[in-house]
């Protein structure tokens, strides 16, 4: 009888253990996203879109590769959309027609910048960045994702002096975009300054 309370007593405090254990994992997973976050230029969107990956994304190299995935996935969204858009719009000034497909392409030249930002982002990851290497490949990863930026804020200026419900609804999903990918840039940056 005796050995089966202590049996029992073992268990629990096995138990209670782990689950401690796991609960203060979760924590310090929540705790990279928030302080890697705090100071970014979209505090809440960057902890919004990355609590996501608390579990996954381990080091500040991961949770910068994840932020770059998100604007990715959002970016190759507006892509999509704006291709259809532009192939439906048959009616209304050639400015608006114009704008939106000259945006089309912008946004096409954002998804291979992003796609571009994570090869450079895995390189360093997996060891490609020895001897020297490493602020070539963040070099690189902080242009690609900088010329994003900008094909994004050109996207909008082609809508200067356009008005009407297309261009206010490219600003929105464009702004979306851009939040991510300014955000993206910001842990990139971070993870290069912290870099001995």
């Amino acid at each position: 009888m005796e050995s089966a309370t202590f049996l029992l007593r073992i268990s629990l405090c096995l138990l209670l253990f782990f689950s401690l254990c796991s609960k203060s994992e979760v924590a310090a997973e929540k705790d990279l996203v928030q302080s890697s976050c705090a100071h970014a230029s979209y505090p809440t969107v960057c902890v919004k879109t990355l609590s996501a990956y608390a579990g996954t994304a381990e080091t500040p190299g991961e949770l910068a590769g994840a932020a770059v995935n998100v604007s990715l996935g959002r970016a190759r969204k507006l892509s999509g959309y704006l291709s259809m858009a532009a192939a439906g719009l048959r009616s209304g000034s050639k400015r608006v027609r114009a704008a939106v497909r000259d945006c089309s392409e912008q946004m096409s030249d954002t998804v291979d910048e992003l796609r571009r930002t994570l090869g450079e982002l895995k390189q360093v990851a997996n060891g490609g960045a020895g001897s020297g290497q490493f602020r070539w490949h963040m070099s690189n990863a902080e242009t690609w994702v900088s010329a994003a930026l900008t094909n994004e804020d050109t996207c909008l200026d082609g809508f200067d002096g356009v008005d009407g419900k297309v261009k206010a609804d490219v600003k929105r999903r464009i702004n979306n975009v851009a939040r991510v990918t300014s955000n993206a840039l910001y842990l990139i940056n971070r993870l290069d300054d912290a870099h001995p």
